[in-house]
């Protein structure tokens, strides 16, 4: 299993009196399409998400929450990135 794919997300406030240490969390994944189902999900639920690929996959990828809307327009269905990273 090699996974290309992280996607981090912030972690909902919880109602615990001990206060998180790190208060986002990051999965990985096998392709960008399931990447992006996952954190079109934690969009939906109202967090702020930022995805990209793992070092030292090439050619490196990294889509901030300002743009992870654009991402998930691009390339409906192909789960493919061209040459200079950008999603095609």
């Amino acid at each position: 299993m090699t996974y290309i794919w992280y996607v981090t997300f912030e972690v909902p406030k919880s109602s615990t009196l001990v206060p998180r240490r790190n208060p986002r969390l990051s999965k990985i994944f096998e392709t960008e399409a399931e990447a992006k189902e996952f954190a079109r999900q934690k969009v939906d639920a109202g967090l702020i998400v930022s995805a990209g690929t793992i070092n030292p996959h090439r050619p490196r990828v990294g889509i901030p929450s300002e743009k992870i809307f654009a991402w998930f327009e691009a390339s409906q269905g192909t789960g493919q990135s061209d040459e200079n990273g950008a999603a095609t």
